[in-house]
């Protein structure tokens, strides 16, 4: 049987009060109506588990997550991509490939087709408002290649657009 357990709670259950991050609390699991509950307490509001304790542990509160990173703007991304595409620095050929996959996914682009060209093959691709053909090399990257330049790329942009 599998059992889902709720994360820390943000308050003590005996005194109200906030848990604070990075300090111990005490939780315990109890049955409630037929229900596996957990309960989180400070060590303040401490007293021992109470009646009907299934399970009982230390453990410490864990610190915000902070705040989730914002959605990349599509347009702000298709704008950056025309210009990478404008620019043809071949330093940046893997950030526009990625970025074009990127596109791709959100149907900002579509595929039209590929083509070989002296043994190299391009993505034909057009905007979905009519911009292009966009012809795009195709850098046969692996998903570890891919996902190292995908994090370097939302680096770049995080810090450009912030």
């Amino acid at each position: 049987m599998d059992y889902h357990l709720k994360p820390v709670g943000k308050t003590c259950a005996a005194t109200g009060r906030e848990l604070v991050p990075g300090t111990v609390c005490h939780s315990v699991l109890v049955e409630r109506e037929g229900q596996l509950v957990r309960l989180d307490f400070s060590p303040e509001g401490w007293s021992g588990p109470p009646e009907g304790t299934i399970a009982h542990w230390r453990c410490q509160v864990p610190e915000p997550h902070g705040e989730r990173a914002k959605p990349l703007d599509t347009e702000g991304l298709m704008r950056y991509f025309e210009q990478l595409v404008e620019d043809a620095d071949p330093e940046q050929e893997k950030f526009c490939y990625v970025l074009a996959l990127l596109l791709l996914q959100k149907k900002r682009l579509k595929l039209e087709g590929s083509r070989v060209e002296g043994g190299v093959e391009y993505l034909e691709l057009l905007g979905q408002h009519g911009e292009g053909p966009y012809y795009i090399r195709d850098q046969q990257l692996s998903d570890d290649e891919i996902r190292r330049v995908q994090e370097a790329l939302t680096a770049q942009l995080t810090a450009e657009w912030s």
